[in-house]
């Protein structure tokens, strides 16, 4: 068993490498992939050097979005609920949405929300099938840290969180997927691309049938450029065509792309944080969430001193949740479960 203290360095290094990659990608959510390039080369590549990037629509660069203010209150509810209390996870997105704090949230969550804030149960609020966006992937990273020593426990955990928000059985799969990349990167073992898909594919195969052979295409990806992945995913059948029209050519929130499109971020540089979070946000499209569960990976295996300091001293969520709030619930989160 890994030492408290380890886990904890693991565990922040996946929260605040999530919200970072969330905030820089927010910037060019949605932009054509030319866009995204061009913002990575010209301001990302200088901004460790010089002024801060810019941030998402009229606010300052810091500011995260759903993708991280999920993943927050998904760790907030293990350490006051440890064992996982679906109902009161439930209560914080819809409370998120009843006080207008949610930033850019995905149609999943925002209908989700408005049945809850409605009276309905949690267990028949989530949105039902075929819909299959990534909102219960990009969230969820963290917990593969918290569990990587426990894979059944993993599992069941990113299943059941899925459910509050997502019933298609594709959306659970992916949360399994991005959770499980981050238990597999936290061990700091050697990255063999092949075994590491592989293990994921076992976990989600039974949860979502062809998810799991989905994800080992993306193993000959890794010699692609990111301009070349959007169309990669849609030839392999993990993405839509109408989706690839949608989303100016880049990556959608279709649950199967997304996920497939963060991992090969990740797995073109297992070692280094910064340039995983490039790729992510050079391929386009769902940029934030794509550079989000890609830099949840990354920080994951490599921990807080591999993560640009001054960009991630300027995280925040309305002026609140900052660096200090962040590690502090990472510390917490893992005392809380390993009491549990």
């Amino acid at each position: 068993m890994r030492p408290r203290r380890a886990v904890g360095d693991h565990l922040s290094g996946s929260l605040l490498g999530l919200c970072l990659g969330d905030a820089l990608g927010a910037a060019v959510e949605g932009h054509p992939p030319e866009d995204a390039r061009r913002y990575v080369n010209e301001e990302l590549k200088h901004s460790l050097r010089r002024a801060l990037p810019r941030g998402r629509g009229s606010s300052p660069f810091g500011q995260y979005t759903d993708d991280s203010q999920l993943a927050r209150e998904l760790l907030i509810s293990l350490t006051e609920c440890p064992g996982f209390d679906p109902a009161d996870f439930a209560s914080r997105v819809a409370s998120l949405v009843r006080d207008g704090r949610l930033v850019g949230g995905g149609p999943g969550t925002l209908s989700t929300a408005e049945r809850l804030l409605g009276g309905v149960p949690w267990e028949e609020a989530a949105v039902p099938p075929p819909y299959a966006g990534n909102g219960c992937a990009m969230r969820v990273g963290p917990i593969g840290v918290l569990y990587a020593a426990d894979s059944g426990r993993m599992i069941e955990t990113a299943v059941r969180q899925s459910r509050v928000t997502h019933q298609e059985p594709r959306c659970a799969a992916g949360a399994v997927a991005i959770a499980g990349a981050t238990a597999l990167a936290s061990r700091r073992e050697s990255i063999d691309s092949a075994g590491f898909l592989d293990q994921l594919a076992e976990w989600t195969e039974p949860i979502a049938p062809g998810f799991g052979l989905a994800l080992k295409q993306v193993g000959g990806w890794l010699t692609l450029p990111p301009a070349a992945v959007s169309a990669a995913a849609v030839t392999a059948g993990l993405e839509p065509p109408s989706a690839e029209t949608r989303w100016e050519g880049g990556i959608s929130p279709f649950v199967t792309a997304s996920v497939g499109a963060a991992l090969y971020a990740f797995l073109r540089s297992p070692d280094d944080y910064w340039e995983t979070v490039c790729t992510a946000i050079s391929i386009g499209g769902d940029t934030d969430t794509l550079a989000a569960m890609a830099g949840s990976i990354s920080g994951a295996r490599l921990g807080l001193d591999a993560i640009p300091q001054s960009l991630m001293r300027a995280l925040n969520d309305q002026g609140t949740w900052g660096f200090d709030e962040l590690i502090s619930l990472a510390t917490t989160c893992v005392d809380a479960v390993g009491r549990g």
